[in-house]
């Protein structure tokens, strides 16, 4: 049996536009009991949050199939057993993961760790306290690395932007998280509990999704929906230095490729 890892953002929608097929492809997957997994590097949103969101899209999904890079980053910090004081920077889906944890995010100063996400109200006096508390000896924990992200407007700048001037200003690097990184992807193939081998993961980003996905030993699935689109898919893949098992316009064509494979 196969299993699915289903990017959200530029794959099942882009802010609040629906992508055709989006929800003809989760019924199709519901309707023939295969395990999926919805896995996002965005971490504004709870898995509540993101079920409900999918709902006005038609997609009706129990948040246990959500899988956010703030669940993911508050287990990685919980495997670490280092200390519990963290400083934030981010949005509620992470503050309520880290909070779900135990992690305490108004501790001691230098915290244990700086932990950040996407964040749309970032400001220099972000950028300057998490930066001290780095200096100070606080480990880094990026949720992850996307430097632009869809949105109903076209792209925007995502947590990878905001890491890169936390980055530049520290000089230390950052733990990531979120896909590609394989922290992520071994926390959601655990989830499925199936071998890789058995597992696709499909997306519209190359670098992200896919890159993760080829890094994981998953056969993956490029959609251009998203941020691979049919005029810069050739370019996308150059530049990543990756290549899918399969290409799609969109999701229906996936499942029309996934059938003629044999569902394998």
């Amino acid at each position: 049996m196969n299993g699915f890892l289903i990017d959200l953002d530029g794959t099942l929608y882009r802010g609040h536009e629906p992508i055709p097929h989006a929800a003809t492809f989760i019924q199709w997957l519901q309707q023939h009991q295969l395990p999926y997994l919805l896995v996002t590097n965005n971490s504004s949103r709870t898995p509540a949050q993101v079920a409900e969101h999918l709902l006005a899209f038609g997609i009706e999904v129990p948040e246990t199939a959500v899988y956010t890079s703030s669940q993911a980053a508050a287990k990685y910090l919980t495997e670490q057993r280092r200390g519990r004081s963290v400083h934030m920077v981010g949005e509620s889906g992470l503050r309520i993961a880290l909070e779900a944890s135990g992690f305490d995010m108004e501790g001691t100063t230098p915290p244990d760790y700086v932990v950040q996400g996407i964040d749309r109200s970032f400001t220099y006096a972000k950028l300057t306290e998490a930066v001290r508390h780095l200096k100070a000896g606080a480990t880094y924990v990026l949720t992850n690395p996307d430097r632009m992200l869809p949105s109903d407007g076209g792209l925007m700048p995502g947590a990878g932007s905001l890491a890169a001037s936390i980055t530049a200003a520290s000089g230390v690097e950052p733990v990531v998280i979120g896909k590609p990184s394989p922290i992520i992807m071994a926390y959601a193939i655990e989830r499925l509990g199936l071998p890789a081998a058995d597992v696709w993961v499909i997306g519209d980003n190359v670098h992200t999704d896919i890159r993760g996905g080829v890094v994981s030993g998953c056969r993956t699935a490029l959609v251009l929906t998203g941020v691979a689109t049919p005029e810069n898919v050739h370019e996308q893949m150059a530049s990543a230095g990756v290549t899918p098992d399969l290409v799609c316009d969109d999701l229906a064509h996936f499942i029309d490729q996934f059938t003629r494979l044999g569902g394998k």
